[in-house]
């Protein structure tokens, strides 16, 4: 399982179970009464089937199901008039943008064919949070549902932006993953920042992961995870976006030696290596859909 996670700041968990040896749990098969029960099929299921699984094969589950989370975690359902809002902004941010900049028989052979709705984070042990996963490259699990607004959603303030962004990027990182597992980057692409990958990434900032050539701190976990944050921070953040953040190193040295110059280089060498892939690997000319991506992202929030 493919997973991105985003530290948590000033959050301390504190966890305490007890179960004693009487406890059987081996019978429970489900937990009743939250939302996942038999129900009947309403509005909300039909303009699901007619907007999201009759045109792009991609079923989306909100009723409540413990069997599709780890059962470890402490999850509520997704409030139901957060469905349509969500998936609607899905269907504008990568939907329709790799429709149009692909076509439709790539975007059905290689997207997910299930989306699992949560309306919370998944907290994890370490203090990060698990914003989505992605499974065999059939099914996408989002989380954070109930905290997401749009522009002209009751409540929202821009501040809000952040979540809805955050989620956008889970996407594209997913399917990120979905492609370079069909067809893999360029071996070359792993030199670049070589020997600078670490399991200790939830504990460097994103500030100083981009003083050494990564774009985020996560990216700092694997040669993978490097690869798909490069597709998906610069398919949100646009290509102006992307531009402040190289921008944003200072002069000067990282605490491992590399200097602003040659951060910046390795950015704009993994930029490079992205977009020649789209190209070459799927014909997909990667500025032309950043630009749709960023746009309609923007139509969204601002």
């Amino acid at each position: 399982m493919k997973s991105i996670k985003i530290l948590a700041l000033f959050a301390s968990i504190a966890f305490l179970a007890a179960c004693s040896k009487k406890d059987d749990l081996s019978t429970i098969d489900d937990i009743p009464g939250l939302g996942g029960d038999t129900w009947v099929k309403g509005p909300l299921d039909q303009w699901l089937y007619d907007t999201i699984t009759k045109p792009y094969n991609i079923a989306v589950k909100y009723k409540w199901d413990q069997f599709e989370f780890e059962l470890n975690k402490t999850l509520v359902p997704p409030k139901e008039e957060k469905v349509i809002p969500v998936m609607s902004a899905i269907k504008k941010v990568w939907i329709d943008t790799y429709m149009d900049e692909a076509g439709e028989i790539f975007f059905k052979k290689y997207s997910p064919k299930f989306f699992i709705l949560s309306g919370s984070a998944s907290w994890n042990e370490n203090g990060t949070i698990t914003l989505g996963t992605a499974e065999g490259g059939r099914k996408v699990v989002l989380y954070l549902l109930n905290d997401f607004r749009t522009k002209g959603m009751p409540g929202y303030v821009p501040r809000d932006s952040a979540t809805v962004k955050q989620m956008f990027h889970v996407i594209e990182h997913e399917f990120g993953h979905i492609l370079h597992q069909t067809t893999m980057y360029p071996q070359e692409f792993r030199r670049i920042t070589a020997g600078l990958y670490t399991g200790n990434w939830n504990n460097i900032s994103d500030y100083d992961a981009r003083r050494d050539g990564f774009v985020t701190a996560y990216a700092m976990s694997a040669y993978d995870e490097d690869f798909v944050e490069m597709i998906s921070t610069m398919l949100v953040e646009g290509n102006a976006g992307f531009t402040k953040i190289v921008n944003s190193i200072p002069p000067g040295v990282s605490i491992n030696g590399i200097p602003q110059e040659e951060a910046q280089a390795r950015l704009r060498k993994k930029e490079a290596m992205v977009v020649d892939y789209f190209k070459a690997v799927w014909k997909i000319d990667f500025y032309s859909l950043q630009t749709k991506t960023r746009k309609a992202i923007d139509q969204l929030l601002y």
